[in-house]
């Protein structure tokens, strides 16, 4: 009794550990979580305001320049008299209204909105008050646009205006260097309180882990690590035995499942291809006999009506092709069924037949030829049939090789030079029909289509004796 007390006061001490482990790291996580968020957060706002900042002294920095291009065509224009040397004074006029509203648009505060408007408005009297009058009274040869009057109150305005400028320019870098500082600051704080509560998590997923490992973890990696290879089509896989009940139970049920699924895929695989067999020698002893005899019969009778009835003869000529052309429809049929040489001559001889069918050339090799299980043959047949009709449809290829080899494993290759590009998952690629016969027999199926390098697909099935 005092054992199992001591027994179950384990189990509890691990179910509270695994409780308090769980909430303490969920915590720390939580914390760590939420403060690299407001620290990206953080961050975000500070890049947007530091790319605001930067468009805003561009933006200040062109409205500065067309300030400085009207000012030189207008001393130019003024000290030459001449049209030409009013170009800059002309384009400064005419991107104003677009440089002015991104200029007043860009700034990041009110304060200093209200400085772009500010400029923009005593920029906007400079031109209409100033400059555009002193351009009509050159035109006009007034000599007072010379004078030192004029020269003296255009000077005064643009050095107001440079002063406006580089007042908004200093304040706006002021901010700049501000907001940078700021998300330093922040950014550097956040870092450190992320850092420790990640170390924290780590420290305790540790400790945590290295308690659990032996118990849980590795016994149910086994077992993910078995299912993987059972979905990959692997039903020969086995889950081994485990001393903790729930994972021993698991790996019980795993082990009859994969044999119950390897079981049925074998019998459902044998009983289709004896269906196939059963009906293609059905065709070929019943239907396709009855076709012969016809047209045997037809024969004779064409050979016993005179020449001079041409409507009868031909009608039974006629007949007489249809019937072999039927004959020759039937035998198709049978073949792509169940054909009889791989009945009759095994693998080899059934690839070389469909071979010598093929509308591409097509090659095949084999190594150590001998016959196997019946229904590994014709499952073989028909993947290689399947392999070689997608090269003819899809492939383009020129040129189809085919090597069988026979060991402890049946190896099939199938290559074409074609346009390449064949993606395994890809619908309509016709590979999961192959992939399906493959695995019924635990084979393996690989792919290797490079675009414009051909495809070449590698059966592997085991041969059990």
């Amino acid at each position: 009794m005092s054992a199992q007390q001591e027994h179950r006061g384990r189990r509890l001490g691990l179910t509270s550990l695994t409780v308090a482990a769980g909430g303490l790291l969920a915590s720390l996580i939580c914390v760590a979580f939420a403060v690299l968020l407001w620290a990206i957060a953080d961050a975000n706002n500070s890049v947007s305001a530091r790319r605001a900042s930067r468009t805003a002294l561009v933006e200040a920095g062109n409205m500065k320049q067309l300030l400085l291009d009207l000012e030189a065509g207008q001393s130019s224009f003024v000290i030459t008299e001449r049209e030409t040397f009013l170009q800059p004074w002309r384009a400064a006029r005419a991107a104003y209204p677009t440089t002015a509203r991104r200029f007043t648009e860009s700034a990041t505060s009110q304060d200093q909105r209200r400085t772009a408007e500010q400029i923009t408005r005593d920029f906007q009297s400079f031109v209409k008050d100033y400059s555009v009058p002193l351009v009509e009274m050159v035109r006009r040869g007034d000599p007072a646009a010379s004078g030192l009057e004029v020269m003296t109150e255009g000077k005064g305005r643009v050095d107001a205006l440079r002063a406006e400028f580089d007042e908004y320019i200093t304040d706006e870098r002021a901010q700049l260097a501000e907001r940078t500082d700021a998300a330093g600051a922040n950014s550097h704080q956040a870092v450190v309180a992320a850092t420790v509560g990640l170390a924290a998590s780590t420290a305790l997923v540790t400790v945590f882990t290295v308690l659990q490992h032996r118990a849980v973890v590795r016994p149910v990696r086994g077992a993910a690590a078995a299912a993987e290879q059972l979905a990959g089509g692997d039903l020969g896989v086995r889950v081994p035995p485990s001393r903790v009940a729930e994972i021993g139970a698991l790996g019980t049920a795993f082990n009859s499942m994969a044999a119950s699924l390897q079981d049925s895929r074998r019998r459902i695989m044998e009983s289709t291809e004896a269906v196939h067999r059963r009906t293609a020698r059905d065709l070929h002893d019943g239907a396709q006999q009855r076709l012969v005899s016809l047209m045997i019969g037809l024969r004779l009778a064409r050979e016993l009506v005179p020449e001079t009835e041409t409507a009868a003869t031909d009608l039974l000529d006629q007949s007489i092709d249809n019937a072999q052309t039927a004959i020759n429809e039937l035998r198709e049929l049978a073949s792509g069924i169940y054909p009889l040489v791989l009945t009759v001559k095994g693998l080899v001889a059934a690839v070389q037949d469909l071979a010598s069918r093929c509308p591409v050339p097509t090659v095949v090799e084999s190594t150590d030829e001998r016959r196997i299980s019946s229904t590994v043959e014709s499952n073989a047949y028909f993947v290689v049939a399947e392999a070689v009709t997608n090269a003819v449809k899809h492939a383009q290829a020129s040129r189809i090789d085919v090597s069988v080899e026979f060991a402890d494993t049946l190896r099939i290759k199938v290559a074409d030079d074609g346009v390449g590009g064949v993606d395994e998952a890809s619908p309509g690629s016709g590979m999961t029909g192959l992939t399906d016969r493959v695995a019924a027999f635990d084979g393996k199926l690989a792919i290797e289509s490079p675009p414009g390098g051909g495809t070449t697909i590698l059966i592997q099935i085991p041969i059990r004796d």
